[in-house]
């Protein structure tokens, strides 16, 4: 017997029997603990059989016990953790368990690992539940305590992208297989929900929009191979595969994209950039930059999302060292001179960028931005989107800032020489000019500039500061625990001898906020490095990125590597994400 007919054969007599034993076992354990007499206990079953809400619900609406106390009870008694649903990345496609069976039992699968599956439940002592549970699952049961309350609001916003996946295959003989094409430049949540019933594309292309946001995604990744048609999220910086799609949804699914973009969807040979728009609610909109790219097995879509609520703009809560912070804001309020913040892409620089300007942003002071793409709108700041195809370059815009009578300039991304010859100009000139640059550390800044042409002197002389950063995964704080490390691993990674012993390492070890990963969140690594006289007159002298790194480290400067041990110190991140991140000294 399969566990459909399972389901279908315990009827409502398999509920009145749940309940009973349920009601039975929990009242029984109240009693005994002396949290409630039995007088007390009669009248809340009456009321209960009343009203049909559930022992817990009856408790709190009688004010017998609150949210908090009957959770935590409940915990204590039957020797289990209390998880928090809203703090937690849920997974999809755990088991086979129906909606329905999920909502009968009260019972949400919250993670799997093997045959073991945890099992997010208000009421643990609600054994054929359980057992139900396991014979549909096939599984053993690992349980975690939630409050009542939230895991009915969980089970209710299960309408996800992978859980109609299954329904979007089986549609797929449908005759309403067309891509839906709409006029409008701006989608909004309800629109995606009620297209989710034109076509089964345009239902999981939507649903997987969705579910990106929901998750805290930065990046979707659609890509094809021969057999297999890959999606992928970007989660605190990892790709986490979320689902595999038939092949066959592969050239739809990509038109779907290109439509919502207002990209050329006959063109299938060169790549392509567009961007969507998506309201969530009058007060909140989420962008998607979208990149197209040509591949061996069709076209691969990446799309970032920018999410203007996420932005941090607060320098404060950016991850930066009290010292590198405070020469960092000193460089930013010069009146004139070149900031650049260095460092691979998807390191955070954007956001760096933003903060600062945030920060200069008054009445009495003039920004320009020009950027490719303008990833976030500010009110009070003049920003430019490059578009090269038209002639609209960085070189183009540059020139006419400066007969805009700017006051700070920021610029996107220095890719060339003239771009970064306007920059240097601006920066001599009675300019603040903000700018990134790719490069490894803040000392190969300086020679990256003379590699493109830059005179050495005017580099020396245009340049205030550089900031080279990265982004490590935070431990999760909720299941952070201490480590042991052996003292060769500490020795190898840079620690001085004389520092291991205040070195205490901390490792997430996995939980269910963390999706068993032992990381939640990340934070900031910087190199804030000031161009010092010593430092100018080595640019000068043409000493090469070691010499200069030495200088600015007899300064005080601390290398990246320097900067993530000091993070592993303090327990904020493990000695393996310091290791990932940055290179030896």
């Amino acid at each position: 017997m399969d566990g459909t007919a399972f389901a279908a054969q315990s009827g409502s007599s398999l509920t009145m029997r749940k309940q009973r034993i349920r009601y039975s076992r929990l009242a029984d354990i109240l009693v005994r603990q002396n949290k409630m007499s039995r007088a007390q206990l009669d009248v809340v079953l009456r009321e209960m059989k009343l009203s049909g809400d559930t022992l817990i619900s009856t408790l709190i609406k009688q004010n017998i016990f609150s949210i908090d106390e009957i959770t935590q009870l409940i915990s204590r008694s039957y020797g289990r953790p209390i998880v928090d649903l809203d703090r937690i990345q849920i997974l999809e496609n755990l088991t086979t368990i129906s909606q329905d069976v999920m909502h009968r039992n009260k019972a949400l699968p919250i993670k799997r690992l093997g045959n073991m599956l945890t099992l997010a439940v208000a009421d643990p002592y609600d054994i054929s539940a359980l057992d139900e549970m396991a014979f549909i699952s096939g599984c053993q049961i690992d349980l975690v305590i939630v409050a009542e309350e939230q895991l009915l609001r969980h089970l209710d916003k299960m309408d996800t992208a992978a859980d109609y996946l299954g329904d979007v295959i089986a549609d797929m003989d449908a005759k309403n297989r067309e891509v839906i094409d709409t006029v409008e430049v701006e989608f909004d949540e309800h629109m995606l929900t009620v297209e989710t019933e034109a076509a089964p594309v345009v239902k999981l292309v939507n649903l997987i929009l969705l579910d990106a946001i929901k998750r805290g995604a930065s990046d979707i990744h659609l890509e094809p191979y021969e057999k297999v048609l890959r999606t992928r999220y970007r989660i605190d910086g990892v790709l986490h595969e979320i689902m595999r799609p038939p092949i066959k949804l592969r050239d739809e699914i990509v038109s779907r994209l290109k439509i919502l973009a207002r990209l050329d969807i006959s063109e299938r040979r060169l790549p392509q950039d567009g961007r969507i728009k998506l309201r969530l609610s009058r007060s909140k909109t989420v962008d998607f930059r979208v990149s197209v790219l040509p591949t061996l097995f069709g076209e691969k879509v990446v799309l970032r999302l920018l999410d203007p609520a996420s932005l941090q703009l607060d320098m404060t809560k950016l991850g930066y060292e009290d010292s590198c912070l405070k020469r960092l804001k000193n460089a930013i309020h010069q009146s004139y001179g070149m900031v650049l913040v260095t460092g691979p892409t998807g390191s955070g620089k954007t956001v760096s960028l933003y903060s600062a300007v945030a920060e200069l942003n008054q009445p009495g002071v003039n920004i320009s931005t020009a950027e490719d793409p303008v990833e976030f709108n500010f009110m009070g700041i003049n920003q430019v989107n490059i578009n090269a195809a038209i002639g609209l370059d960085f070189p183009t815009v540059l020139r006419s800032f400066l007969r805009q009578d700017p006051d700070v300039i920021l610029i996107g991304e220095i890719r060339d020489y003239d771009t970064a010859a306007i920059g240097i100009k601006a920066a001599m000139t009675g300019h603040l000019v903000l700018a990134t640059l790719h490069t490894n550390d803040a000392p190969s800044t300086m020679n990256r500039l003379i590699n493109m042409g830059i005179e050495s002197f005017l580099v020396g002389s245009a340049v205030n500061l550089v900031s080279a950063q990265r982004l490590a995964r935070q431990n999760c704080v909720e299941c952070a625990e201490s480590v042991v490390v052996p003292v060769e691993a500490l020795i190898d990674a840079g620690v001085s001898q004389a520092e291991i012993a205040d070195y205490k390492p901390m490792q997430g070890k996995g939980c269910p906020v963390c999706n068993d990963t032992g990381y939640k969140g990340r934070t900031g690594i910087y190199q804030v490095m000031p161009v010092f006289d010593e430092i100018r007159n080595a640019v000068y002298a043409g000493k090469n990125a070691d010499e200069i790194g030495e200088i600015a480290i007899a300064h005080g400067v601390k290398t990246l590597r320097m900067a993530a041990l000091e993070k592993v110190k303090t327990g904020e991140i493990s000695l393996a994400e310091c290791l990932r991140v940055t290179v030896a000294d």
